[in-house]
């Protein structure tokens, strides 16, 4: 069984899109574990996300971040495969089927990435190189990992940025790899607050010093120096 951990922050219309895509879902043997994040409304369990035929665990923490979200999510949840989806992703039909066929043909990974669009932007990535992901995350938050690979790894609930590269970096120093399917499997919303502040890497590079670009600074070097990467750049 997949379990899929969704972590909302005053989202109901991006969660809303999220779970009626999980709804069309070719594979279906899959929980939902939807993890409010202390959101300033208390209604996430509503109309809007119940009535997908879906089996949903709805639980509510204080507003602590995603990372903890995530984590706390995951102590919720049975499946013998996670996936991390976040509530302005919306997956393609056979998103779960494809990628659990991925892991099933390749033993040796322990997740498995895709390309995926940002608004009208697609990212799309490349086979998986332990070398390359030490210079820069081509690993999307979305990914689909196996619950075991996850044992004695989780969220870092301190970072501010570049969490999910850290979850990557962790597990390669526990020898733990990804594989790559070269096809577009999900989106994510462009207005959603989330996603949609990721810059174009050009823009941190500009001269000057701005907020943004100060914050990417910071936490792109807390997590090379806790990865011992300091000469890596992102």
């Amino acid at each position: 069984m997949i379990s899929i951990i969704i972590p909302v922050y005053n989202m109901l219309e991006e969660l809303a899109k999220c779970l009626a895509s999980l709804g069309k879902q070719t594979y279906k043997d899959f929980e939902v574990v939807v993890v409010d994040d202390g959101s300033s409304h208390k209604n996430t369990e509503n109309t809007k996300t119940r009535k997908h035929d879906l089996a949903i665990k709805f639980c509510r923490i204080e507003h602590s971040g995603a990372p903890r979200a995530r984590n706390f999510g995951l102590e919720k949840s049975k499946g013998e495969y996670i996936l991390f989806c976040d509530a302005d992703m919306e997956l393609k039909e056979d998103c779960l089927e494809k990628m659990l066929k991925a892991l099933e043909n390749n033993l040796s990974a322990s997740y498995v990435y895709a390309d995926f669009k940002y608004g009208w932007k697609k990212f799309k990535f490349w086979d998986f190189d332990a070398d390359k992901l030490k210079q820069i995350n081509f690993v999307n938050t979305c990914s689909l990992v196996r619950r075991q690979a996850l044992d004695g790894v989780s969220w870092d609930e301190s970072l501010e940025k570049f969490q999910d590269w850290d979850l990557w970096l962790s597990l390669l120093e526990k020898g733990k790899i990804g594989v790559y399917i070269p096809e577009v499997l999900f989106k994510a919303s462009a207005g959603s607050g989330k996603i949609s502040q990721w810059l174009p890497k050009t823009f941190y590079k500009l001269p000057f010093s701005w907020e943004s670009k100060k914050k990417y600074e910071k936490w792109k070097r807390v997590v090379q120096e806790k990865h011992k990467i300091l000469k890596s750049e992102v």
